[in-house]
């Protein structure tokens, strides 16, 4: 297996370009690579995707940067996890993610990072439910996620994989599969797949019951791959139990590296109107040129 990744965006430069058109594996063969679907679709530039995110921004947060991993002690001086970014009431992990190191300690995703957080009646947390939902506010709310997380991959990947271990970059890419076995290809995986020259790791739910929001390292399963680094995709997180079953279905495959990055790391109880105080835009305003691993340049 090459031990240089696949290329993550369609266009790599920062300059203008013509278009973002999907982009097939380059006449090389490989594997599993993106394929163009049938139809046209409209090509942006780089810099229309950055307006299309400076268009959100203002109404985002996101966790700054910091140290994170699945290890260790010490706490968030905020009171945010050092897994998920979510409130973890001063302790080093909330209790989900604590639970989870207990429960599955080596077969949990190396990092995650949280793209923004989904604040519960937020703007961010209504387009995260719009674009997979039928209606007139679907087609916007993709156009805007699909624009914020190109331009997070193309910006902070390096730090992304730097933090889990894979400095080389991913060989494959994923999507947590919906638990609920929702016919067709995943909402997400449709947003991104035409604007991304990779391999897609085969990931799917088992016909097995659907446990909520437990952890279980039999809700999905994955194609063999052996010794491969993953970069791993969802659109939420509310407990993590869905995309850390993915990294063990990975891992189980013999994926030697996992990196989950989130769209939105939703805060913000079922029932509760206000989300944990410290975490909206005002506190924590989303930074472009930031994220939760930044290492900078070099």
């Amino acid at each position: 297996m090459s031990e240089q990744g696949p290329s993550l965006a369609a266009v790599t430069a920062d300059t203008a370009v013509p278009s973002l058109a999907p982009v097939p594996p380059g006449g090389r063969g490989r594997p599993g690579g993106c394929s163009a679907p049938g139809g046209a679709s409209r090509g942006l530039s780089w810099p229309e995707l950055e307006g299309l995110v400076r268009l959100q921004a203002a109404s985002l947060s996101a966790p700054p940067a910091g140290r994170a991993g699945l290890t260790g002690g010490g706490s968030d001086a905020r009171g945010r996890c050092l897994v998920c970014r979510g409130p973890s009431d001063g302790r080093a992990r909330c209790f989900q993610c604590e639970l989870h190191e207990q429960c599955a300690a080596g077969s949990l995703a190396d990092v995650v990072v949280p793209v923004a957080y989904a604040v519960k009646g937020g703007s961010h947390a209504r387009r995260l439910w719009q674009y997979k939902s039928p209606g007139p506010a679907a087609a916007a709310a993709a156009v805007l996620l699909r624009a914020l997380l190109l331009v997070f991959l193309r910006d902070h990947r390096a730090c992304v994989c730097r933090a889990a271990g894979m400095p080389a970059g991913p060989t494959h890419l994923a999507v947590v599969p919906t638990a609920r076995s929702r016919p067709g290809q995943h909402p997400l995986r449709a947003l991104l797949a035409p604007y991304l020259s990779c391999r897609w790791a085969h990931l799917v739910a088992r016909p097995v019951p659907w446990r909520g929001r437990d952890l279980d390292p039999a809700r999905f399963e994955a194609a063999p791959l052996p010794g491969a680094r993953v970069l791993l995709l969802d659109d939420t997180w509310t407990t993590g139990a869905s995309a850390q079953s993915a990294a063990m279905a990975l891992r189980r495959a013999g994926a030697r590296r996992v990196a989950t990055v989130i769209l939105g790391r939703h805060v913000g109880r079922a029932g509760v109107t206000a989300p944990p105080a410290g975490f909206g835009p005002r506190e924590l305003p989303f930074q472009p040129g930031t994220c939760a691993v930044h290492a900078g340049p070099g």
